[in-house]
């Protein structure tokens, strides 16, 4: 059974890019994923993260239940968390693996990319 921590209520997480290479490390496998961060307001951060512990611990997965911005229900595998205390209560930061989303890119060389019957090898340089 996976356990998993749900966002009650409030805006969609937001997702944040990092560069820590201790996190990127975390994104070992066959497919690709993005290795996300956010931050949640919440009442118990040591509660949760023990949560996250035990099922590790078993090795069992945990998950952040969460709803997107067009209201669906999306779950996202936590890879690493951690608490600690803010002005307004406790914060918890979550590093999660979302599915990689594909971006197309150009190569730069018009000619290739429109089909050129010249070599491929020959760009013309």
């Amino acid at each position: 059974m996976d356990d998993k921590i749900t966002i009650i209520e409030g805006p969609p997480p937001t997702f944040e890019a990092i560069g820590e290479a201790w996190a990127l490390g975390l994104n070992e496998s066959p497919s690709l994923y993005n290795v996300v961060m956010t931050r949640l307001r919440t009442y118990n951060g040591p509660g949760l993260v023990e949560r996250c512990y035990r099922a590790w611990h078993k090795q069992d997965s945990i998950n952040l239940e969460y709803r997107s911005s067009d209201g669906l229900t999306n779950e996202a595998p936590i890879l690493a968390v951690r608490t600690f205390e803010i002005d307004d209560g406790q914060m918890l930061v979550l590093w999660l693996r979302l599915e990689y989303e594909e971006t197309e890119t150009e190569t730069g060389n018009d000619d290739y990319n429109q089909g050129s019957d010249d070599d491929p090898g020959d760009l013309g340089l």
